[in-house]
């Protein structure tokens, strides 16, 4: 359906080569891949950062569940001395 040669292929990198000259070419492909290795390091970065959130979190609801389950008791104590 939609067949290109390397006959064709040639061509096409010869005119891109004849219209923007190798310079700007090479400075082009380095700042793509320098564009592609910051993106690959951001999205690291904020998957780390979504463990330690999830962790952080996981420990306030800890706290929070053992501080509720101290102040039930305490009431209920605290019921049982004024029956």
């Amino acid at each position: 359906m939609f067949g290109i040669s390397p006959m064709q292929l040639l061509i096409i990198l010869v005119i891109v080569v004849l219209l923007f000259g190798t310079k700007k070419l090479r400075g082009l492909g380095g700042d793509l891949g320098s564009a592609l290795k910051g993106f690959k390091k951001a999205m690291s970065d904020d998957e780390k950062d979504k463990d330690a959130d999830f962790v952080a979190k996981e420990k306030v609801e800890d706290k929070s569940t053992v501080e509720a389950e101290k102040t039930v008791q305490q009431t209920k104590s605290e019921q049982k001395e004024q029956s």
